[in-house]
């Protein structure tokens, strides 16, 4: 029997787990879109089901966007989010191409502390969090978040990106410091571009923790001028009354930068998880 008649079966084998696994990771998506799109009734009717024509209602929406400052909690949530994976990924960046280029005294143990943060939750800091941002006056501010949340990122980005500058060439790096370049230069022309890869792995994974996130936000800045979109689909939670419609069309939107972050950088997204496997 030749390799690839054997091959065969385990290439249909794990095509199929990978299809499987694929569906049941979008199925929840697809339902709340899905459901958006329908009436209290048809979300209850038949969940299941796509919306039909007796089904089909845009009251979510409209909902969404007359009760509350929806575009307000979504610019905050941007503004956030991007700020925060900007310092992840430059700090980050930075850090690691420290600790992966230079040979000091404490080298390891730094690299082990730092990776002490990908498996120690910083929510167990919540309150020394809330005392610092109560003692510095940034409670209810987008810098408390911002802080926060470079913060939680900057562990996983340093350890990601390190592995990944430990592959680039010294012969490369000696180059440029004969012709006289400065280590800032060498570091942002000649080794960012090539970890770019690893870049959009860090920035997708940073990026969706620090998007959905519930718990910062309502701790740290729960006032209207600073609550993130998770936060303001709370105002359709009752203790009596659940607006279903619109607490869908929220998620639904709130899934949108995600998914375009996705397409965006699906392919160095790809390319730094398979180097990363082949590493």
């Amino acid at each position: 029997m030749s390799t690839a008649t054997r091959s065969l079966p385990r290439t249909v084998g794990a095509h199929a787990v990978l299809l499987t696994y694929t569906v049941i990771a979008l199925f929840p998506v697809i339902l709340v879109i899905m459901n958006s799109f329908k009436s209290r009734a048809g979300i209850f009717g038949a969940p299941l089901t796509p919306p039909t024509p007796k089904t089909f209602d845009l009251i979510g929406y409209t909902t969404v966007f007359g009760q509350g400052d929806f575009f307000h909690y979504f610019q905050n949530s941007l503004v956030v989010t991007v700020a925060s994976l900007f310092f992840v990924l430059l700090f980050g960046a930075m850090a690691a191409f420290a600790l992966s280029e230079y040979r000091f005294r404490g080298n390891t143990l730094m690299g082990l502390y730092l990776a002490l943060g990908i498996m120690i939750p910083i929510r167990l800091g919540t309150v020394a969090i809330l005392q610092l941002m109560v003692a510095t006056g940034l409670v209810n501010t987008l810098t408390a978040l911002i802080l926060v949340y470079t913060a939680q990122g900057l562990p996983l980005a340093i350890f990601i990106l390190s592995e990944f500058m430990k592959q680039v060439s010294d012969d490369l790096k000696n180059a440029g410091r004969i012709d006289g370049l400065s280590e800032y230069t060498i570091f942002f022309r000649l080794v960012l571009p090539l970890v770019r890869p690893s870049m959009a792995t860090v920035a997708v994974f940073t990026m969706i923790p620090i998007w959905n996130d519930l718990w910062f936000p309502l701790i740290l800045a729960p006032s209207e001028e600073t609550k993130t979109v998770t936060l303001g689909a709370q105002l359709f939670l009752g203790q009596f009354v659940t607006n279903w419609n619109a607490i869908l069309a929220a998620l639904s939107l709130a899934i949108l930068p995600v998914l375009i972050l996705y397409v965006i950088f699906s392919r160095q997204l790809i390319r730094g998880i398979t180097s990363g496997a082949v590493k």
